[in-house]
């Protein structure tokens, strides 16, 4: 009888999600994990302040105030991070982020002039850092709706260049 009751026990507690308890088996807290989802884009644009020269724009901007605009392959990469989910073990379905990210973001900005068709750079210089900040703006509440926190916007204007943004 002996045997059969610590194998039931040692059965027992092998089948428990690992979770930071203190002695008297309260939950400390959750395992919190960070997920990152990369979409790609590809968009035209031109940095140039209306108010300037194209010699004052090339200054300050050089060859990207051409213009006749430049394009780039981006890449955007969003991290979120939130309580890991002791019963799927995920912090959040990537299908659904993937989905926001598609609908708000990749929607409006694949294949477009940044400069004029993006409305929600209205009014911007179309920098890299003004894309992750207006990005993220896009985004936020659709994150904290699913049952996460927005960490991080990266957008990857080359292999040399990007730009992160953590909300600050």
């Amino acid at each position: 009888m002996k045997g059969k009751s610590i194998a039931y026990c040692v059965d027992f507690f092998i089948k428990l999600p690992l979770i930071p308890f203190d002695i008297n088996t309260k939950i400390l807290s959750m395992p919190i994990a960070y997920l990152t989802r990369r979409e790609r884009f590809s968009s035209a644009h031109r940095l140039f302040l209306s108010e300037l020269s194209d010699d004052e724009n090339y200054k300050l901007y050089g060859q990207c105030s051409h213009p006749n605009w430049h394009g780039h392959n981006y890449e955007l990469f969003v991290t979120v991070k939130g309580d890991v989910d002791t019963k799927t073990g995920y912090v959040l379905n990537l299908k659904t982020l993937s989905a926001i990210l598609k609908e708000k973001v990749i929607s409006k900005l694949d294949h477009r002039n940044l400069n004029v068709d993006v409305d929600f750079l209205e009014g911007m210089v179309p920098t890299t850092e003004n894309l992750a900040i207006a990005i993220w703006n896009c985004i936020e509440n659709d994150i904290s709706t699913i049952g996460a926190k927005l960490h991080c916007v990266k957008v990857q204007e080359s292999e040399n260049n990007f730009i992160e943004y953590r909300g600050d």
